[in-house]
C-alpha cells in the first residue's frame, strides 16, 4: 500500500487536496458529491483537477464500520485506471488516498 494523495474535508462533504505519483502530480484536486447520482451503482462523488473530470468515487464502509471512498481515476495518459481508497487519518486531521496493486493470480 502507498499513500498517493492527501486531502482535507470541508463542511459541505467536499474534499480538496493533491495526488502525487511518479507520473501524476496533480494539485488542487477536488472531490465533490455527485448530485446527479441515480441508481445503486452510481458514484457518490466526482473527482476533478481544474475543470477536467479525472474520476469517480463511491461511498463504502469497512468491515469495522468506518466510512471511506473507493476511487477510480483515469486519464488518457494512464496505461490503466488507478483504484484507491480515501480514508480518514488516525489523528482525524485529514484524509489519505491509499493505493495498492490488485493481486494477480493465474494470469488475471
Amino acid at each position: 500500500m502507498a499513500t498517493i494523495g492527501t486531502f482535507k474535508k470541508s463542511a459541505n462533504n467536499e474534499f480538496t487536496g493533491e495526488i502525487v505519483t511518479l507520473s501524476v502530480q496533480a494539485k488542487n484536486v477536488r472531490v465533490t458529491p455527485d448530485t446527479r447520482a441515480s441508481g445503486e451503482n452510481a458514484p457518490s462523488h466526482r473527482v476533478f483537477v481544474g475543470r477536467a473530470e479525472i474520476g469517480a468515487a463511491w461511498s463504502k464502509q469497512s468491515n469495522e464500520g468506518r466510512p471511506y471512498l473507493g476511487f477510480k481515476l483515469d486519464d488518457p495518459s494512464f496505461t490503466a485506471p488507478i483504484y484507491a481508497n480515501l480514508v480518514e487519518d488516525e489523528d482525524g486531521e485529514g484524509y489519505s488516498l491509499i493505493w495498492s496493486r490488485p493481486n494477480r493470480r493465474n494470469g488475471d
